[in-house]
Formats: C-alpha cells, structure tokens, sequence
C-alpha cells in the first residue's frame, strides 16, 4: 500500500505504517468546511513534538453556516499489498491533543458522495497514546452497506475534527494497518 502517489513505507508484508514527516507531509492535504459554505478555520503542520515527527491539526471548528469540521486527508493505494489488504483487521494511530474526541475519516470505492465515508472515534489527552481501531469500529455515514469498510476498497484516510464547535488541536505521529 502506498499514499497516493507513492511514498508510505510497508512495515512488513501484512501491515503498513504512514509516518508523519517532512517528507510524507506532500501526500497530505488540509480542507474545511469551507468548501461548502462553512466558516471552520484551520491548518496541518508537519512538526516535531517531543522528539517525535508528527502532523499537528489546529483550528476553529463552527457549526455556523451549517458548516462544522477542518480535516487532512491522504489518498491511499492499497494494490501494493497481497490481496490488496483484504486481510487487514483495523488501524492503529498513536496522537495526542486537547482533550477532545476527533474521528478518522475513511472512504472506499463505495463513498462516491462526499458526505459518505466511514467513521470512528478517539479521544486523545496530551500524553502520547495509541489508539487500536478495528475496521469493525467504523459506521457508514450514511448507514449503507456494506456497514464496515472492506479494506481492500480503502481510497483515502482523514484524521478530522467533526460536528461541535470547538478549538481544535489534535497531533499524530503515526497510522498503522493491521
């Protein structure tokens, strides 16, 4: 598997770990609510937290507008992998923030809208913490089937702050598949 276009480095031939560094930090893009209307602010820096590289998210989440989410994004090419990962079980992220629950965002070939996607959860404090998410974890947005995400059909990742007003400030030093 790879970030679209190239780039993610195979921990072995069973999963894959998406570093956060200056150097995977092009395959990543920032969007917001304002593509619709919204008046969320926000931005992605690729930076160091104690000692580690990491993908720091801040910013101001609004509802206002009927907006309500900031976001970064990777696409994902999962063909790299035997069966084009239809074996991996779930994801594993190591973050940590401000105290607030954030969602990573995951679509397949079957979220052709841009309000479908599937979603999970993690609450983060400001220690370092892996999360352990399996793809079981993830609902549909829209409650379609198939009701979890078939990873072999995984198109992209997003790491997002979702649907409350609130400041945002959420890092991650790395995204595992299992």
């Amino acid at each position: 598997m790879a970030l679209a276009g190239g780039g993610a480095a195979l921990a072995d031939e069973d999963a894959l770990t998406l570093d956060m560094t200056p150097q995977t930090a092009r395959y990543w893009r920032f969007l917001s609510d304002r593509v619709m209307g919204g008046v969320s602010d926000g931005r992605v820096d690729f930076v160091t937290l104690d000692g580690r590289p990491a993908a720091r998210m801040t910013g101001d989440v609004s509802t206002a507008n009927n907006g309500g989410f900031i976001q970064f994004r990777a696409g994902l090419d999962m063909r790299g992998l035997p069966d084009a990962g239809a074996d991996l079980a779930g994801i594993t992220i190591s973050a940590r923030g401000n105290d607030q629950t954030y969602f990573i965002h995951l679509r397949t070939n079957d979220t052709r809208r841009p309000w479908h996607y599937y979603s999970a959860a993690f609450t983060v404090d400001q220690q370092w913490q892996t999360f352990t998410l399996p793809f079981s974890d993830f609902k549909h947005s829209a409650g379609l089937a198939p009701l979890t995400p078939p990873p072999d059909q995984l198109t992209s990742i997003g790491i997002v702050a979702y649907g409350r007003d609130h400041a945002a400030d959420v890092a991650v030093s790395s995204i595992a598949f299992y």
